[in-house]
């Protein structure tokens, strides 16, 4: 899974959000490291469509211009638990190697 996805998924994850919300959210969990632009966003949001890991939640008008909410649907949330579940098993892994020595040379954090 691509890291902006992974985000995407994430954010949607506790509740509906709108295209902004999702960049905000990304931002915030991130601590500033990924920045979705609404260019990459919106195209990843029509292929997670296509693929059934989110949908059209509710449109409102706001200021003339619709606004879209996007929730994550069953597949989705099991996507990211998948993806969840192989970053766990890398960071156990990168965690066990530094504990046993395995990179000789390497101070431990």
């Amino acid at each position: 899974m691509r890291e902006p996805t992974f985000w995407i998924l994430t954010a949607l994850a506790a509740r509906a959000l709108h295209g902004y919300g999702i960049i905000r959210d990304v931002a915030a969990m991130s601590g500033g490291e990924v920045a979705l632009q609404a260019g990459t966003l919106y195209a990843a949001l029509d292929r997670l469509a296509a693929e059934g890991r989110v949908e059209i939640d509710r449109e409102e008008q706001v200021d003339g211009r619709t606004r879209r909410y996007y929730r994550l649907t069953t597949d989705g949330a099991a996507a990211l638990d998948a993806e969840t579940e192989r970053l766990r098993r890398n960071v156990a892994a990168a965690v066990s190697a530094r504990r046993l020595g395995v990179h000789p040379g390497v101070q431990p954090a």
